[in-house]
Formats: structure tokens, sequence, C-alpha cells
């Protein structure tokens, strides 16, 4: 692995010092040992950043698709190169197991680029909406991201990738929890032959990096992941400027069993990916509505599933669970569960502390909650932990009720039985839910489909046709 430049930011085409020259410290959450420090950034940084992209505009935005196409196909290819380094950043800054890293955080580099690359080769920015009416599609100008560190390059591709592909310029301000990532990213880019100022790197701290990005008048659009409560910050700072701001925010989202579904893998599976990732990822089947009458035995397989499900170090190959990302989360997850226990929700598996055997690292114990009411606390608010809780619903009305009560809206999911009859009642159902994703049996939307929610999971779309879209405007001209 090469020795990235931590001491610098990447901007137009070239690796530059800071001129603030603070630096942080990276932590790799399994030891709680730094191993590395990385510059952080001012506003005057941020406004360099955007003068370049801002020069950079101009030539970019008219290149053409099959330039941009090959661009990408460059991309692709040292990306494909780099990705066993990219995947064991990953592991290092943010505690994902190795083995989900090569597998998952690693991979959506790769599909996620792909899926934009296919609505690319369609994508139509010029068409006629009447004989006398052309209507373009032309890229929105200087772009500002600003993304999180749970699945940081899947975030990372669907603001990058796309703004490429509809000819934007840009400035990324990644997490600076797991700034390695996106320093190799830089990397790929450059080698790729990405031109001079059309991408640039500024790391640093919201207050101050993404700040400036979101207030700045020459950023013509601010694309944001992660917390709802920064998600209001960044569009109150954008407002006077009337910028674009896209924002992909937190989620609650439920997952309800259908009362002929097969229970066992129904229960198992969704236990499962509640755990995925140690339960930080957004989209997480967090609330599980289980009817009355399976009510009991749905708990007990939760319990068996929970008990079983195995912490290890992230360096481990295997299917297990890593700690979860800071001590800052660590906290705020056992805060959360001990909530849940003052609330009188029952304690089904797992619980507060560390799993046995841990005495460093931000490992948490797999924990699950019965007798849970919707208006509990640990059913409203975003654990972003290992942490699943159990509802009973009456019948399908009550399900759709208990699941559309919530203030989020990004993703829901629905078990039903083998039957036609049973996937229609599951596929009705999903259209009474408010969410910006539904997932029947185990599925999951593919690379190019709209990634996104309603409510305060926020507002836009990511991926394929739909995330190049959201990096143009629109102009239409009468002939």
């Amino acid at each position: 692995m090469t020795e990235l430049k931590t001491d610098r930011f990447y901007i137009n085409g070239d690796w530059v010092a800071s001129q603030g020259g603070t630096m942080m410290e990276v932590i790799n959450p399994a030891t709680e040992e730094v191993f590395a420090e990385v510059a952080m950034g001012t506003a005057a940084d941020v406004d360099a950043a955007v003068q370049a992209a801002k020069a950079a505009f101009p030539s970019f935005s008219k290149t053409t698709k099959a330039e941009r196409l090959d661009l990408l196909g460059a991309i692709r290819e040292v990306y494909q190169k780099r990705y066993d380094e990219m995947s064991m950043l990953i592991t290092e800054e943010m505690g994902a197991p190795i083995s989900l890293s090569d597998r998952a955080q690693a991979a959506v580099g790769i599909g996620h680029l792909d899926g934009v690359v296919k609505a690319l080769e369609s994508f139509d920015f010029e068409h006629r909406n009447a004989p006398s009416d052309l209507i373009l599609h032309e890229p929105i100008g200087v772009c500002g991201f600003i993304t999180p560190w749970n699945w940081p390059i899947n975030q990372i591709a669907l603001k990058v990738i796309p703004a490429l592909a509809a000819g934007c310029t840009m400035v990324l301000k990644p997490s600076e929890l797991t700034p390695m990532n996106a320093l190799l990213y830089a990397e790929i880019l450059h080698e790729a032959g990405v031109p001079k100022g059309v991408f640039n790197l500024v790391n640093g701290d919201g207050t101050t990096v993404g700040a400036a990005i979101s207030a700045h008048p020459d950023v013509a659009m601010v694309s944001f992941t992660g917390s709802t409560r920064a998600g209001v910050e960044i569009s109150k700072a954008a407002a006077p400027t009337i910028k674009r701001v896209t924002l992909e925010l937190g989620g609650k989202s439920p997952n309800i069993l259908l009362d002929d579904c097969d229970f066992e893998e129904a229960v198992k599976r969704g236990v499962r990916h509640c755990f995925q990732n140690t339960g930080q990822s957004c989209n997480a089947p967090t609330r599980m509505l289980v009817p009355q009458s399976h009510y009991e035995t749905a708990m007990e397989i939760a319990k068996d599933v929970a008990e079983s499900t195995k912490v290890d170090l992230p360096t481990q190959t295997g299917n297990h669970i890593g700690p979860l990302v800071s001590q800052m989360q660590y906290d705020r997850v056992q805060s959360l569960i001990q909530a849940g226990i003052e609330e009188g929700a029952r304690l089904i598996a797992g619980g507060p502390g560390r799993p046995e055997g841990f005495n460093r690292g931000y490992f948490v114990r797999p924990t699950v909650f019965g007798d849970v009411r919707n208006d509990m606390r640990i059913a409203q608010e975003e654990v972003f932990g290992p942490v699943l809780v159990m509802i009973a619903y009456e019948d399908e009305a009550d399900a759709i009720r208990i699941a559309n009560d919530t203030p989020y809206g990004l993703a829901a999911y629905i078990q039903t039985g083998a039957s036609a009859d049973s996937q229609t009642r599951g596929l009705a159902m999903a259209r009474e839910i408010r969410a910006g994703m539904v997932h029947l049996n185990g599925s999951d939307i593919s690379y190019g489909s709209p990634f996104g929610g309603y409510k305060l999971s926020g507002n836009g779309r990511e991926g394929g046709v739909y995330g190049i879209e959201d990096f143009c405007e629109i102009k239409a001209i009468s002939t």
C-alpha cells in the first residue's frame, strides 16, 4: 500500500498544504489507537478548492458523453487495481470486518459506477418536448459533497460518479472519522486522468469545512449524507444563496412479517440484516413488526440469532460484526440501550457494555428488545448500532399504521408467504408505506435504482439516471 498524503489536500490536480496547519488523529475503533493524522481544512482551503472547480467547469461541462464514459471507464480500471487497498483502509478506519469490506464496502465503488455508466449510455441530455421546444439537461455547476463514515466509499461514489457523468465539477469533504479512503479515492481519480480542478478534496470537520462548502456563493449544489440534525444545519447555511440541496439522512426502517411468511427464515434474516455493518446503516431494518399470534415465537428466534452473532476483530475474516466507529457512537448506543431498559422494554438479548472477551475497542453486544411500544425512544430514534426492537401488531392495517408512525421514511421491508396471493398482499402493502425504498422477501434494489427517502430521511435520489438528473439544470428553448 502506498503512503497516503495525509497532510495535504487535493486541489486543482495537485496535493497542497493546508492553510490552517491543524492535524487530527484518526483512531482505529478496534484498538482505540491512533494510526494516522490528517490535516484539517479551513474556509480558505474550501475557497481555494471551489475556485479551482469553478475555473474547471466551463471546459469540463462541455465534454461529450463519450468523453465522460471513457473517463468513468478509466476510473473503474484504476479502482479495481487498488481495490484491496481500499478494502483494508475501510476496515482499519471504521472497523468494518474485512470480509464485509471485500464483498460490500469496497465493492459498491464498482457497482455504483457501473450503474451510472449504464444510465449515462442512454441518458438524453437534449430532447424535443414539442416540435418547437428543445429541452436541455445541463450540468448544474460546482457541487459540494459532504459524506459520512458508515459506508464511506458508497456515498462518495454515489455523488462523485453521477456528477462527473453530468459534467459537473466538485469539492468533497469526507467524514473526519474516515478520511483515509477518500484520500485513496483522490489518488485513483488523479491516476485515471480526471482533469485538473474537476475533483477537489478538503478534509475537515462539519462546523468549519462543511459549513464553508454549504454557504459558499460559488457552490451551486450541496449533496449531503448523514444525520438529520446536520442536514437541517446544511440547509440553513445554504438557504441565503438559494443553492440546490439534496439530503440522504436517517432512518428507522420497519420490517413487517406477514402472518403466512416463513417465520424462522424471516426473523433470522431480519436480525442478521439489522446487525450488518454493526447496525451502522441508515436503511437497516431496525423495527421488526410481528403478528401478535407469532410474537413470542419470533422473539425466541431473534434471541437465538442475537446470542449466536459473533463479535470479533475486523481484521479477522468471517461473518461477524466489528466495533462501532468511535467513542461518541459507542456512548450514544449505550445510552439508548439503557433508555430501552428504563422505558420498560423486555431485554431479550444483549444489553449494556462490551461483549465478553473485549476490554478495549468500541465493541457492543448484539441487542434485541421485545415488548416495545412504537412511542418508545428506541422505536423512534435512530440507534445506529446492532439493536433491534420487536413490536407486535394486530392486523395489516395496524402494521401499516405502525410502519408509517415515524419521522423517517428511508426504507421498509416486508416478508410474505410463498403464494402468489401473499406476494400480491405484500406488494399492495408496499404501496401504502411512506418510504423511498421497500424490499420484499430479502430482495435489494439494483445498482442504478434510486436511493433516497421521504420525510426526515431527506430529499433527492442517488444512483443511475436519477442521480445524474439531480446534478442537472433543465433549460427549455423555444424555436
